[in-house]
């Protein structure tokens, strides 16, 4: 049954991978994106990591694509889509191979320090003081950052209405 979930949601992954990719509305690239992200979070779930796969839907499923939502409906994205072309699709190939490879190379010459069927539990403890302690400072420069993008998105959807 564990088999099936993790066959299950890295189809899921993959399939929302590849819609981020080969379709051309950006609206649907980011709804493919967020199902790929819900998929990640299933894996979550399977490792026995119910606060990341939280964080996951929450943080990213929910706040960080409904932010990319608006940048890109505030944005001159109908200018975008006509600008792909199919040009640079060999290039992009060789360089998802050959990320491909990289990650196949890594994952074989890895040495796994635990058991694969041992769970290890980390207390709620030890993740609110990671959070709270040591990645406090980046995680509020990540928000201003995409309160800063936000920002911009709206002052140039402005900018353009008031050329129009």
């Amino acid at each position: 049954m564990t088999l099936l979930f993790f066959y299950v949601m890295a189809g899921t992954i993959l399939a929302g991978a590849l819609g981020v990719v080969l379709v051309r509305n950006t609206v649907y690239a980011a709804l493919f994106l967020i199902m790929s992200l819900l998929g990640v979070a299933g894996l979550y779930i399977l490792l026995s990591s119910e606060f990341l796969a939280l964080v996951q839907v929450l943080v990213y499923g929910g706040a960080v694509m409904v932010l990319l939502v608006f940048a890109l409906m505030l944005t001159r994205v109908h200018e975008l889509d006509k600008k792909m072309s199919g040009d640079q699709w060999p290039l992009g190939a060789v360089a998802a191979l050959a990320l491909l490879g990289a990650f196949i190379g890594m994952w074989t010459q890895t040495d796994w320090p635990r058991d694969p069927d041992q769970v290890t539990l980390v207390p709620f403890a030890t993740i609110g003081d990671a959070l709270f302690n040591r990645w406090s400072v980046p995680f509020e420069i990540v928000s201003l950052v995409l309160l800063v993008a936000l920002a911009g998105a709206i002052i140039i959807a402005m900018q353009e209405e008031g050329e129009r």
